[in-house]
């Protein structure tokens, strides 16, 4: 009898963990708007320092610190009230915000704006930001630029001088030993920082819409953002996304991963093997093999988790949150929890054990 009720114990043990699919993170999203004090629903990029939360929006920057919210505007000193993208400089504190109208840097509550008119800035119209050392890369609507903080010096970066044909910068993500930048319909660039040398990663087949040549090379010249971590290279592109390891591609569609729309915003490494993917139909979480998907229904708008596994089994998991719109554009990690920027407002996805 007890050999029988431990037999049955494990088959319901078996049942459960294959009605739940793989173990993959859950979360109670709570959702902030205007109503909470953002700054505008609409928020672009997000990013967290510490027990800070900073959150780039279409009117303002705000600071989400001890359950309040503040925020910075034009009118203290800000480059303009469209926030695009946030970097912090761990070194000093410093947060660097890229608008549409100049590059600031908010330092100790005081706010300097870089523009083409007062500084070597490319571009006014910023899309990415990264901070490397004394070196902050800098994304633009053309081309690329590097400031360097101890001398104050710009580097430009276009066409005549990369082997970029377009020179919509749209992404950056720097390292002490590499650098990439997304560039919309130039693929990926690489800049050596010991060699002082670029390099270009481009769609192999040279298809605007679709993909012949599988894991060949990166998966669409469009590219919106890339992120480099341990030496892996995540790449969020407008028809699917990729992962390089320096010498193999390998990228992921809808019909052959978990990715909820082949259209991605931004994209964030983990690690070599977890990264997040923001797109326009939800929130896609990847560990390697499988995949956790969290959006609101089309129809029901109620919350909906999905997971699907290595061997392409799809599973719904009950879920009571959900972020606060399909629409993600940016996401940052807090330890176990996850901030997300979406285009009807800002979610805190706090990890449930």
């Amino acid at each position: 009898m007890k050999r029988l009720c431990t037999i049955a114990l494990l088959m319901a043990a078996a049942t459960l963990a294959f009605a739940s699919g793989p173990n993959m993170p859950r979360f109670r999203f709570e959702n902030f708007t205007t109503a909470d004090g953002l700054p505008n629903d609409h928020v672009y990029a997000v990013l967290v320092d510490g027990d800070r939360i900073w959150a780039g929006t279409d009117n303002g920057l705000g600071l989400y610190e001890n359950g309040r919210w503040k925020t910075y505007t034009t009118a203290d000193g800000l480059a303009h009230r469209a926030v695009l993208s946030l970097a912090l400089d761990k070194r000093t504190g410093d947060v660097w915000a890229g608008t549409m109208g100049g590059l600031s840097r908010i330092s100790g509550g005081r706010i300097d704006s870089f523009t083409q008119l007062n500084s070597g800035l490319s571009n006014d119209v910023v899309y990415g930001v990264s901070v490397e050392g004394e070196n902050v890369w800098v994304a633009t609507a053309a081309g690329a630029c590097r400031l360097n903080l101890h001398t104050g010096e710009w580097s430009l970066y276009n066409e005549r001088n990369t082997p970029m044909e377009e020179i919509w910068a749209y992404g950056v993500s720097a390292t002490p030993t590499k650098v990439f930048y997304a560039i919309w319909g130039s693929g990926v660039l690489e800049y050596n920082q010991k060699t002082g040398r670029w390099n270009r990663y481009d769609d192999p087949d040279g298809q605007n819409s679709i993909v012949l040549f599988k894991d060949q090379g990166l998966v669409h010249e469009i590219v919106g953002n890339v992120s480099y971590v341990d030496d892996i290279l995540w790449v969020g592109t407008y028809f699917g996304d990729s992962r390089y390891d320096g010498r193999y591609w390998h990228n992921f569609l809808t019909k052959d991963s978990g990715l909820p729309s082949n259209f991605t915003n931004f994209v964030k490494g983990v690690d070599a093997n977890h990264a997040w993917f923001c797109t326009d139909k939800g929130l896609a979480y990847y560990d390697g093999v499988n995949w956790a998907v969290y959006t609101l229904s089309l129809t029901t708008h109620k919350p909906v988790m999905t997971v699907r596994d290595g061997e392409g089994n799809v599973t719904q998991i009950p879920a009571t949150t959900g972020p606060a719109h399909n629409y993600i554009l940016g996401i940052d990690s807090q330890g176990d929890d996850i901030w997300v920027a979406t285009a009807e407002g800002l979610s805190h996805g706090i990890r449930q054990r």
